[in-house]
């Protein structure tokens, strides 16, 4: 585990695994995106979570196999 500073300093600390780091920052990029793109907030949001659960799938490998790093 990471411990992580919450940025605008209203949380304090936390700790996040390297794969939840990963994930975070590539919805951080597709928010910015999807905004640029004129989506609403609604709909960013369920694409956000609908991508983040697909790449914590494959971060995490629920089969148990390596996908990523072999």
């Amino acid at each position: 585990m990471i411990r992580v500073i919450d940025a605008d300093k209203s949380h304090g600390f936390g700790y996040a695994s390297i794969n939840e780091l990963i994930c975070l920052s590539n919805m951080k990029s597709l928010n910015a995106v999807f905004i640029q793109d004129g989506i609403p907030q609604r709909e960013r949001l369920i694409r956000l979570n609908r991508i983040a659960i697909q790449q914590m799938q494959v971060l995490e490998d629920l089969t148990g196999e390596r996908k990523l790093l072999k």
